[in-house]
């Protein structure tokens, strides 16, 4: 059984990739259970080099992983370029952090007795990744979950298997067999994968389909990250470019990025100025320029609808520009909604495309209430040359990561997570590591020599 891929650039067949069901989920897994004490068993060091290895491949074959993620997704060379990157110096990081990991004190805690913590792997992980960043949330995933000294299943979006396919061929030759393999497919495939004898879950995807996931690991450890509908506090002393940066990063991926910069809530005083700028500044980033189309007919139709369903009083777009040959593409403009309700379904709904709504309050309190009257709560940032008050909001706002002056700049060092409707569990940094290990204390009594 095969499903049919599509380019997003040109909307035209760009071939078929295998759906694996039952035999082929239960194979992947058991060859995970199999490598696993194999892997469980190496030394970090060990570990170490051979994550070293899986980046080295993945940097020496950039140009390959480059143009399966511009065929699954239709991102620019400029966006996967950057990503491919990102995932080399990913593992090569979680490569270093398993080496240097802090344990819980240690020690004689109790009196003739000594004490350590062990972190050990939970086994074999079942990793479900979707298509917005099909080889970054694969590398968000699987590196620490392999570097901790377990093994992986990962599965695919439907529309994006490409680049993960590859990883999983590198990581066989660099790892060893059965440490980390992909099976493609749909969401049956991740309801099998789910349900499989895997130790853990890790999802990342909509606020539904965790929830799913969630019931169906049957009280396994699960770790899911479920979208955002990022709030941009913008304040009348905001730095001059702040319309420009907001505008680059609510395109960026077009838009189909979890912390995303997705509502711009202002003060009345600078409302209009607000939707001026940003109007201008959205209508220099294109479409087929600047950032690739949405993924696929179903977003596309989502995205559609929810514009299209928005009492906004004004909606303004930008061009598109696709290349010869892409015209039937799934290229959507940058839009700015203004001047519409609170519980606009643009405002209250994750978007997920080129789009920023723009909302009005009366004081910063009332900003706040907006930016955090929604259930997700994953990303924000806050706009103002008053560091005090824009450290101040920052840490005030709910959401696991929150950004001054500036949106969507991330590194291996520095966790990311949600809460509430966005999921739970942390992505990136050395915290990440914790997600895949489970502590076991030993204490020894000391047995006074005769």
């Amino acid at each position: 059984m095969n499903t049919t891929l599509i380019d997003p650039r040109t909307g035209r067949v760009r071939g078929t990739s295998p759906v694996a069901r039952e035999s082929e989920v239960r194979s992947a897994v058991d060859a995970a259970r199999a490598a696993l004490p194999g892997w469980r068993g190496l030394t970090p060091r060990e570990r170490s080099r051979r994550l070293e290895r899986l980046a080295a491949l993945v940097e020496d074959n950039a140009r390959a992983y480059v143009e399966r993620e511009a065929a699954g997704t239709g991102k620019p060379d400029s966006e996967t370029a950057g990503e491919v990157e990102q995932v080399a110096d990913l593992f090569r990081f979680y490569a270093s952090a398993v080496r240097a990991q802090q344990a819980p004190a240690a020690g004689r805690l109790v009196d003739g007795h000594e004490s350590w913590v062990r972190w050990e792997p939970l086994g074999v992980v079942g990793v479900v990744v979707p298509w917005n960043y099909p080889l970054m949330m694969a590398a968000w995933r699987c590196a620490p979950a392999l570097a901790s000294g377990n093994t992986v299943v990962a599965k695919p979006a439907e529309t994006t298997p490409d680049t993960l396919e590859l990883l999983a061929e590198h990581a066989a030759e660099a790892l060893g067999p059965g440490v980390l393999t992909a099976v493609p497919g749909d969401r049956r495939t991740g309801r099998l994968l789910v349900g499989a004898d895997v130790d853990m879950v890790a999802f990342t995807g909509s606020a539904a389909a965790g929830a799913d996931v969630a019931a169906r690991a049957a009280g396994r450890r699960v770790s899911l990250e479920l979208g955002g509908n990022a709030p941009a506090l913008v304040l009348p002393d905001a730095p001059d470019d702040t319309w420009a940066q907001l505008a680059r990063a609510c395109t960026y991926n077009a838009g189909q990025s979890c912390a995303a910069p997705a509502r711009v809530i202002t003060l009345r005083e600078n409302y209009e100025e607000t939707v001026e700028r940003l109007a201008a500044a959205a209508r220099d980033c294109l479409a087929g320029r600047d950032f690739g189309p949405l993924n696929n007919p179903d977003q596309l139709a989502r995205y559609d609808g929810l514009v299209k369903a928005s009492a906004a009083g004004r909606s303004i777009a930008a061009d598109i520009a696709p290349r010869p040959g892409e015209e039937n593409g799934f290229w959507r403009p940058a839009r700015i909604l203004a001047d519409l309700p609170d519980d606009d379904p643009a405002v209250v709904e994750e978007v997920f495309g080129p789009l920023l709504t723009v909302q009005r309050a009366d004081d910063l309190g009332a900003a706040l209430a907006l930016a955090d009257g929604v259930p997700q709560a994953l990303a924000a940032s806050v706009w103002t040359r008053d560091l005090t008050t824009g450290l101040e909001l920052a840490g005030r706002l709910d959401a696991g990561e929150t950004w001054l002056n500036c949106h969507l700049v991330q590194t291996a060092e520095l966790p990311h997570g949600g809460r509430g409707a966005s999921g739970h569990g942390t992505d990136l940094s050395t915290l990440a590591l914790h997600e895949y290990q489970r502590p076991k204390t030993v204490t020894a009594r000391l047995i006074p020599r005769s």
